[in-house]
């Protein structure tokens, strides 16, 4: 599992410093894109994140791009807070962005309803972040403007549950058995 950790953070895009707005993980430049419509704050989409770490980046993050997007349900109260703060975490750093998106997956039953802004300090403090920038980016205005635009695109798109992921297009929506979407992968890359 390290080793794929390892291999999807060298596979990650997105760099701050080229002024991207989501964390692209895989080949950014591929003809095969997979958008990911994500709450950081929902079981169904820790599950997929797993899945995405552990079987889908080791075989295609050299060949596809792996696009990430925030849909935060109002049914998760602290995952609009969550995914603002990942685009904080995104303009400090692209691999500590993708770190963050993937702890939260992973201790979203420890954070709980009411312990997100406690756990974000410790998140940063624990990776070398400044934990007062980290909780003041919460009310950045601009940061909750490219979340709620995320949102708005996801909804112009009539997306309603999360995980929402499309490969080139074609949706796959909750729960996304991996033969089912490796496969259309696998058929996008074969068309290209």
């Amino acid at each position: 599992m390290r080793l794929c950790l390892l291999a999807a953070l060298l596979s990650v895009s997105a760099t701050a410093a080229a002024g991207q707005t989501h964390v692209v993980e895989g080949l950014p430049d591929s003809k095969v894109k997979v958008v990911i419509y994500e709450d950081l704050a929902c079981s169904d989409c820790a599950i997929f994140s797993q899945m995405l770490d552990e079987k889908i980046l080791p075989v295609y993050g050299g060949k596809v791009a792996f696009l990430h997007k925030d849909f935060p349900l109002a049914k998760h109260p602290w995952a609009r807070k969550a995914a603002i703060a990942g685009r904080f975490f995104l303009a400090t750093s692209s691999s500590l962005a993708v770190e963050y998106r993937r702890a939260v997956m992973r201790e979203q039953e420890r954070i709980g309803p009411g312990g997100f802004d406690g756990w974000l300090g410790r998140f940063a403090q624990e990776h070398g972040a400044d934990p007062a920038r980290a909780l003041a980016s919460l009310d950045d205005p601009k940061l909750a403007a490219a979340v709620e635009d995320d949102y708005q695109e996801g909804v112009a798109r009539g997306i309603a549950h999360t995980p929402t992921v499309f490969v080139n297009g074609r949706p796959f929506i909750e729960t996304i058995p991996y033969k089912d979407l490796a496969g259309a992968i696998d058929k996008e890359l074969a068309r290209r």
